[in-house]
């Protein structure tokens, strides 16, 4: 079993956390906020005063925060206090620009780096279902592999680094564009008669099936795990949406990519957390659709 640091105790970091203390690491953590600490503490972890702290003596370093400037900041302010040769994963939804620019300070420093955003929400870091889609050396992968899989049950070398944080912006805009078609269909059969439960039945064992329908269905009733079920709480919110969506469409720009229906699921998403519904799950963006509709 490994030493590692954990900095990042939020939604997701708290979870992933628990689990690695579940699966024997001796896992010291840190975050910023004094609940998630407290979180940490009672699901076994050891808690350091500082993210500069908690890599003291990790074999393996690991990440999860909000967006790339946080990122570079604490492995800038953490790589000078690891060994060399430690490993060093993040985990966070970020720009592929800034993971590359984070790999590079591993590699400045004497570090192993990948790059590992994860897909499955709060649920799969609860269960460790989680997916990871990880960017880096072969002989980095390699390392982060056994310990991702305390964590998730698919883990997917995508490429080098980046790779990880493309695939992550590439798959979740699939997500929101089909999120919305699922609605809007829903909504299309609301007004023309249909049950829930019978558009359900066809379109699941039918060619309009996708995850944002079978698992994830936006109406209660015909998937009961779904959060449609309950008031729409969110296994992964709708501001959380905008943000992977406007880093699919900066990726764009950048790369000279086309992606229409990309940047129109962002306009979408953003009107709907401007709304103030940025704490609700995305699959609620069925309500946006029917107000639209003038239901």
């Amino acid at each position: 079993m490994a030493n590692v640091a954990f900095i990042g105790l939020g939604n997701m970091g708290g979870p992933m956390a628990a689990n690695l203390v579940k699966a024997g690491h001796k896992v010291t953590a840190f975050d910023l906020v004094a609940a998630s600490r407290d979180q940490a503490k009672s699901d076994g972890a050891a808690i350091a005063e500082s993210s500069a702290s908690a890599v003291k003596g990790a074999g393996i370093v690991i990440t999860m925060l909000p967006a790339g400037k946080h990122v570079l900041g604490v492995w800038n302010e953490v790589i000078p206090h690891m060994a060399k040769g430690t490993l060093i994963i993040d985990c966070s939804t970020i720009d592929v620009e800034s993971a590359k620019q984070a790999h590079a300070l591993a590699a400045k420093g004497g570090m192993a780096s990948v790059d590992a955003p994860v897909s499955g929400g709060t649920g799969g870091a609860r269960g460790a279902t989680l997916t990871f889609m990880c960017g880096g050396e072969d002989k980095a992968f390699a390392a982060a592999k056994p310990v991702l899989e305390n964590m998730g049950k698919k883990i997917v070398h995508c490429g080098g680094a980046g790779a990880g944080q493309a695939a992550k912006i590439c798959n979740n805009m699939i997500l929101g564009i089909s999120m919305i078609a699922v609605g809007e269909a829903f909504v299309l059969g609301e007004k023309l008669g249909l049950s829930h439960q019978a558009l359900f039945d066809v379109a699941s064992t039918s060619s309009g099936q996708c995850w944002s329908l079978t698992t994830y269905c936006p109406v209660p009733g015909p998937v009961p795990t779904s959060p449609a079920n309950n008031g729409y709480k969110p296994g992964f919110a709708s501001n959380l949406m905008v943000k992977d969506l406007t880093l699919a469409q900066d990726a764009a720009n950048a790369a000279g990519a086309v992606t229409p229906l990309g940047k129109h699921a962002q306009e979408i998403y953003k009107t709907f957390d401007a709304e103030g519904h940025g704490g609700v799950d995305f699959s609620g963006i069925i309500q946006h659709v029917r107000t639209l509709a003038g239901k």
